[in-house]
């Protein structure tokens, strides 16, 4: 069951997908109706998930699960990542690589390699203080406080 992200409790469980490339104006409507319609008919062992999610900075999927309701098993899960890799398809971008950083450039969202950002915090071009997005949170309460973090508060501080 879609529900409105900003009316899931604090505890829900997050998932971070991030684009490699922004999405355009026309891509983000086609994408907001793919995720409503995935979102409504996602359920675990037939029991419907209530689930919401934001698309901040046209960048990220943000896809958040209150599990107070029925927790994602491993078929759901399966599914919502079978769902992203055909939104990768479509839109020709990567979703599920984790070795990439996105960290921002003044106001706009920079995308890097793990091994290019390395060598730019090397080089200080990035610094303790460069905001990053720390897509390992996993609950939204932890979205909202540590997601966008100075790169010293995050797990990207080893490179600095």
């Amino acid at each position: 069951m879609l529900v409105d992200f900003q009316k899931l409790p604090s505890h829900s469980r997050i998932w971070i997908y991030q684009a490699n490339r922004s999405f355009s104006d026309t891509e983000l409507e086609e994408l907001k109706a793919e995720l409503s319609g995935f979102l409504q008919q996602w359920t675990a062992h037939g029991s419907e998930l209530q689930a919401g999610y934001e698309i901040p900075y046209k960048r990220f999927i943000v896809i958040g699960l209150d599990q107070s309701q029925a927790s994602a098993s491993g078929c759901s899960i399966d599914a919502s990542v079978h769902f992203i890799q055909q939104l990768e398809k479509k839109y020709g971008v990567d979703l599920l690589d984790k070795m990439n950083v996105s960290y921002k450039q003044g106001e706009f969202v920079a995308h890097k390699s793990l091994k290019d950002f390395k060598k730019m915090a090397k080089e200080r071009a990035v610094s303790k203080n460069t905001v990053v997005f720390n897509n390992l949170v996993a609950t939204k309460q932890e979205y909202l406080e540590n997601w966008e973090v100075p790169a010293a508060e995050s797990w990207h501080a080893r490179f600095m």
